[in-house]
């Protein structure tokens, strides 16, 4: 079975209805595999999922090498987006925003080298600077597209009011956004701005880092280099407890429908709205494969219910990011 395709927003971009994320290819959640990543790449392929996401700061560069070198000869089959908009130096764990005309043209040119192809699908501003104004940095990249080696325009973790602004230099194809049965915050303004300007809406940590799978019993226990254990609250030991409890409600209702909490999460947002596309990440084929699955779960009207009663709003303890990050959110 393969997956079947979808459109990303009105400007013409196709695109398979899951996604894969790759940031865990390179860093972030434990230790990567070269081999595995590529692997599950080329098998992506296979399944039908052709829509890559990576941006520049992950791995400083890495990601975008790897994924490339995966795709090699088969850049056809690919959807690649990627992002630019995060500075991080060599060895660093901090970062700063630039979103500058000339920054966003020279990141590009990066990407494309590290990528090894001629143009890119969708280009993301990563996060917002929010000291240049969004229609200098939109302007930029809407430059990208008319020299070819851009596509599509998107933006990732803005504001509504940024969307409105950014939509009217260039069409925005995508609005990328963390979304899940445990991050609903889109919902209130970002949605229905993407949904009344015709712009796609990806929704990345679909699986709320891995939380929603019902896989990880004690975050203590993950690998030292796992970014869960110092990044996100909601992984903390003070939150943990409460937030596994909401995943085996989800896992209860999962069993009656012979599927997995992740897999059931995922179906939720494909049935919530034919605009969302979700992007699960992963860096390992058996779970490529298990949530692929998800895109041919049907729910009811009265399931998708049971399923938000089971994880109501507010119930998630802590916050999605730290406060330094919290800060490039929303802009």
């Amino acid at each position: 079975m393969k997956i079947r395709e979808t459109k990303l927003g009105t400007q013409g971009a196709v695109v398979s209805a899951i996604g894969l994320g790759c940031l865990s290819m390179s860093e972030m959640y434990g230790e990567p595999n070269e081999e595995e990543s590529v692997a599950t790449i080329l098998r992506a392929l296979e399944l039908g999922v052709n829509f890559f996401d990576t941006a520049d700061i992950y791995g400083i560069g890495h990601n975008e090498e790897l994924l490339g070198k995966a795709l090699r000869g088969r850049r056809d089959e690919a959807f690649l987006a990627t992002k630019f908009g995060y500075v991080r130096e060599e060895g660093s764990t901090s970062w700063k925003l630039n979103g500058e005309p000339e920054y966003v043209r020279s990141a590009c040119d990066a990407s494309l080298k590290r990528l090894g192809v001629s143009h890119i699908d969708l280009y993301y501003q990563h996060r917002v600077d929010p000291t240049i104004p969004i229609e200098e940095t939109v302007g930029a990249m809407a430059e990208l597209v008319q020299a070819g080696k851009v596509r599509y325009l998107g933006l990732s973790e803005a504001s509504a009011a940024t969307i409105r602004r950014a939509h009217k230099i260039h069409p925005i194809t995508a609005v990328e956004t963390e979304y899940s049965l445990f991050e609903r915050h889109a919902e209130l303004e970002i949605l229905p701005t993407a949904r009344e300007l015709g712009i796609g809406f990806v929704a990345y940590s679909p699986l709320g880092r891995g939380l929603l799978t019902g896989s990880i019993a004690d975050p203590s226990k993950l690998d030292e280099k796992d970014g869960r254990r110092s990044r996100y609250p909601r992984f903390a030991e003070e939150n943990f407890a409460k937030n596994r409890a909401l995943v085996e409600r989800i896992r209860a209702i999962a069993e009656r429908k012979q599927a997995t909490p992740g897999q059931l999460a995922l179906s939720w947002l494909l049935a919530r709205d034919e605009n969302i596309v979700p992007i699960p990440g992963t860096k390992r084929r058996k779970y490529l494969e298990e949530n692929a699955i998800a895109a041919a779960i049907e729910l009811s009207p009265a399931e998708i219910i049971e399923i938000e009663l089971a994880v109501p709003q507010g119930s998630v303890a802590g916050a999605r990011y730290n406060d330094t990050i919290m800060k490039d959110i929303d802009n």
